[in-house]
């Protein structure tokens, strides 16, 4: 199967007939075999009836129906692990993206063989205050701390990814704005970018509201200590630990040294003797989350899952075998 289009919706009962038709025109129009998956993200309007009937007049089109509302990022984890096609396209269903761009995507990824091309809405049709500015704000932030410098766009739906990128990846929380930093820390390093058509919303409203990017900058620090630190979480709280307690160390000794030599009194209660002594209890604080995330990451069922692109001259290793008993 050349591509799998998975949409993520929330209540979006009158968008679906005309997105579903709309990539089926440019689906047929280039020949390609294709499934259309659509995530009903606990709507509470007829969005799952919709996605019944157009299921029933197109094959290609198949659902996936919440119990209740999960998010976007398990919407989207949902529809990857169903997806069967080479390419794999998002896009959002409130017809804000438009199907016409999935050829050259799908051209990108299998021809000049980038791993991920993520869409850039050049034009918003957004509200500049509320969508636009913090929008521009929270990429530029994003790729100073992911080193991502090539994407303006890090959260646009519409992007396409190779099979092997969403079957390796686990989108949870709020992690879809960070899909591209995720395959980066996975080892997909070749991500690039198109400029995509942004249409105005034609029905209904946008589900999501200026929280997002304060949710969003929180994420982001935390799926950069996870892809920096995962696997060697000490490095991290060593270091801050050490830092500390040397500061706290070096306090205390300098303290000690006046009271020794210079007959200083009142150590004890100047605010200097506090803050070495605070800057020491952290530290070692510090040095303990440091021991406690390496006994965790250590006995963790995934410690030692790494993804291998390609093997040479491998052969199997042999089967062990029992000693048999001899009576």
């Amino acid at each position: 199967m050349n591509i799998s289009v998975v949409v993520p919706l929330l209540n979006e009962e009158e968008s679906l007939p005309e997105l579903t038709a709309w990539i089926k025109r440019v689906m047929d129009a280039h020949s390609f075999s294709y499934e259309i998956i659509l995530i009903d993200d606990g709507s509470t309007d007829g969005s799952w009836q919709v996605i019944e009937t157009l299921s029933a007049e197109n094959e290609h089109i198949k659902g996936i129906k919440f119990r209740r509302n999960y998010g976007k990022s398990a919407a989207l984890n949902e529809g990857f692990k169903a997806t069967k096609g080479d390419v794999v396209i998002t896009m959002d269903a409130d017809l804000q993206d438009s199907p016409d761009e999935i050829p050259e995507l799908y051209r990108m990824v299998s021809e000049e063989g980038y791993d991920l091309v993520s869409g850039w809405k050049k034009k918003r049709h957004d509200p500049v205050f509320t969508k636009n500015i913090p929008s521009k704000l929270f990429n530029a932030v994003t790729r100073r701390m992911s080193g991502i410098h090539n994407l303006h766009d890090f959260n646009c739906g519409l992007k396409a990814y190779d099979k092997s990128v969403v079957k390796n990846i686990e989108v949870y929380g709020e992690m879809h704005r960070f899909i591209p930093v995720m395959a980066k820390w996975a080892g997909f390093t070749k991500i690039g970018e198109k400029p995509v058509q942004h249409q105005a919303r034609k029905y209904g409203t946008s589900k999501f509201g200026m929280s997002r990017f304060i949710n969003g900058f929180l994420d982001l620090l935390s799926i950069t200590f996870v892809g920096r630190f995962g696997k060697k979480p000490m490095h991290f709280f060593g270091t801050m630990g050490m830092v500390f307690f040397l500061i706290g160390f070096g306090i205390l000794l300098y303290l000690s040294f006046a009271k020794l030599y210079f007959n200083e009194y009142a150590i004890a209660t100047r605010p200097l003797f506090f803050l070495g002594i605070l800057a020491v209890i952290i530290g070692t604080q510090l040095f303990l989350a440091g021991f406690l995330a390496e006994l965790i990451s250590r006995n963790a069922p995934n410690r030692n899952h790494y993804l291998i692109e390609k093997k040479i001259n491998q052969t199997p290793p042999p089967q062990s075998h029992k000693l048999e008993k001899h009576r």
